[in-house]
């Protein structure tokens, strides 16, 4: 590992001085979802660079040459995953847990990073709430339904300014990985909750053990400048007033789950069994460059094998894992198109690559010889489709 210097060293997370470069890469788009309307313009979109550092005194990992001047959430973000069952039957049971567990019924729920909308309406709908809801790429014309006059969406980031909306309960899934001052969003989030002890919290966000165990290059993208192990994610919560009630691994493992209530300053609590990570995140830290090496290598000849042979080959799953899949390969000349259910990102372009984004009933004339799914949890949702559409292609999943 390559030791930087102690001011960019910082540790987001616990501030400590000495984190640890341990993965580069110097050229990715700085947005994966955005929908660019032609190749020309997804070629000459924006790039930054990654520089991966780990923190020994909780071990954080952060992208440390992040910069949030080059990122954009707005009204072309497009991140749901909403028009997939097998995402939809997720939701909707985790949406009923919590709203058991919590008994959320006739309260107010806030969620920070609202997307479209899908999770805070559900809420809303299976637990007779009212829901609030922060996000700079929110559409207001897909709140629909019949609990829509009961949420209202703010289309901006939640800061300071809002701190004084209160609610019974907080939900924040997936945006932690997007904030790179991740202790100070925390401790903000604290503040607005202020002396109403036991308002509960409930955080989600993807697993980074699988992530460098895996080296799963597909999951490392500019967006994403945070990465939680379930010890790290426990320690920043209990540093910034919170009893952490339950951790768990979601969605074959890919999601991180936390839930905690405010408490008094400074939490006294033994850590949780899950949270005993130190020593594997660190080891599997310091051999994930040359695993990585080699993973990347097995990659790119497979690659040039299809290329020889004059495959047709398509990505499944159009947004950030394929666009980190192509930057980490260099793989568009091998690769024609990003095949995506989400019909929002149809007929727009991969930043970075340019590949276009077509629909899976485009394949049905294209007739792939190769199909690489970027998400392994979708392999039933592809092999329907693929079936459905009488193609036999060789099935790769990542």
């Amino acid at each position: 590992m390559h030791q930087i210097d102690e001011f960019t060293g910082i540790c987001p997370s616990c501030r400590a001085p000495g984190m640890e470069i341990f993965h580069q890469v110097e050229a990715v788009p700085s947005n994966s979802c955005i929908l660019l309307d032609s190749r020309e313009e997804a070629l000459a979109y924006p790039q930054g660079a990654i520089r991966l550092g780990f923190c020994p005194s909780c071990g954080f990992i952060s992208n440390l040459a992040f910069d949030p001047r080059l990122t954009e959430y707005s009204a072309r973000y497009e991140e749901t995953q909403g028009f997939s069952p097998t995402f939809n039957r997720f939701h909707r049971a985790l949406a009923a847990r919590l709203i058991d567990r919590y008994d959320l019924h006739d309260k107010d729920i806030i969620e920070i990073g609202c997307g479209k909308g899908e999770f805070l309406m559900l809420l809303c709908e299976h637990g007779g709430n009212r829901g609030i809801g922060f996000d700079p790429g929110v559409h207001t014309g897909r709140i629909q339904g019949p609990v829509a006059e009961r949420v209202q969406v703010i289309t901006d980031f939640y800061s300071e300014r809002y701190t004084a909306v209160q609610g019974d309960f907080i939900a924040c899934k997936m945006p932690l990985e997007h904030i790179h001052p991740v202790g100070g969003f925390v401790a903000q989030v604290r503040r607005a909750i202020g002396d109403r002890l036991g308002t509960p919290v409930f955080f989600q966000i993807p697993e980074s053990i699988r992530i460098l165990r895996d080296c799963a290059f597909e999951d490392i993208y500019y967006e994403h400048c945070s990465y939680f192990t379930p010890g790290s994610l426990a320690r920043l919560f209990r540093r910034q007033g919170f009893e952490v009630l339950s951790l768990a691994t979601e969605y074959e493992g890919q999601y991180l789950t936390l839930e905690a209530r405010a408490a008094v300053q400074p939490v006294s609590q033994p850590p949780l069994p899950e949270e005993e990570d130190m020593a594997e995140v660190a080891e599997l830290v310091a051999s994930f460059p040359a695993r990585l090496a080699t993973k990347r290598a097995e990659w790119a000849e497979r690659l040039r094998q299809y290329r020889r042979a004059g495959h047709n080959v398509v990505l499944w799953g159009a947004g950030s894992k394929a666009a980190a899949f192509l930057a980490t390969l260099d793989a568009d000349a091998v690769v024609s198109h990003g095949v995506d259910i989400n019909p929002y990102r149809q007929g727009h372009f991969l930043p970075g690559s340019g590949l276009p984004i077509v629909a899976p009933d485009f394949l049905a004339t294209y007739r792939p010889d190769v199909v690489i799914v970027m998400n392994s949890i979708y392999r039933e949702e592809v092999a329907n489709d693929l079936e459905r559409l009488n193609l036999v292609p060789e099935v790769l999943v990542l």
